[in-house]
């Protein structure tokens, strides 16, 4: 694997993380703003932040393919 590919590799996975991240707090702010309480909202987050993580593994996923 070129040094190259390498980088672009982690570059690629720490924005999707980076991503995931913000929306996570995204949802978590919506959640708190409409009143939940904060383990409610935490739960929010973390769903969010699961969900984005896996839709962009997956389109990094198949971008490989191409």
């Amino acid at each position: 694997m070129k040094p190259t590919l390498s980088a672009l590799l982690l570059l690629s996975l720490a924005v999707a993380v980076l991503f995931s991240v913000v929306a996570a707090a995204i949802a978590f702010a919506l959640a708190r703003w409409e009143g939940a309480a904060v383990p409610a909202a935490l739960s929010r987050g973390g769903i969010t932040f699961a969900a984005s993580l896996t839709l962009c593994l997956a389109v990094l996923a198949a971008l490989d393919r191409t």
